[in-house]
């Protein structure tokens, strides 16, 4: 099971120079639905709608969104280990992951975001790397 960061959905959805292998579909996939929200909005702010407002839909049809519950809204607002300050929608995202592994969930978290990356390792969430198709 892959907890699917904001940053590798996107990076598949536009195409960008690093891309998650075909693989990574093939894969039981969750999300915050703070994942719809931000494909959404980058779509719009980039005035991308029209061209990639399918292919989002396919996305985000395709991964298992859990609602911002308020134990995870609870457990977002608490420190998070490293040195590094969590962006308030990594925090949510890594609540959501945090959630699942708790809940007896195998997750692994795909990101391409390095202080979400470090954090998941702080915590003992496995890590699946989008670039070499395999858990880290």
């Amino acid at each position: 099971m892959i907890y699917l960061d904001s940053s590798v959905a996107l990076a598949h959805l536009l195409a960008e120079d690093r891309q998650p292998p075909a693989s990574l579909w093939e894969e039981t996939l969750f999300s915050s639905r703070l994942l719809e929200y931000e494909i959404w909005t980058s779509l719009h702010s980039r005035g991308l709608v029209e061209s990639y407002g399918e292919a989002a839909r396919w996305l985000t049809g395709r991964v298992a969104l859990l609602e911002l519950s308020p134990s995870v809204l609870a457990r977002a607002l608490n420190t998070f280990p490293g040195p590094d300050a969590l962006r308030t929608l990594d925090a949510l995202h890594l609540a959501s992951c945090l959630y699942l592994v708790e809940h007896g969930q195998g997750v692994a978290l795909a990101s391409y975001d390095r202080r979400m990356n470090a954090v998941a390792r702080a915590m003992d969430i496995p890590l699946f790397d989008p670039e070499a198709s395999r858990t880290a």
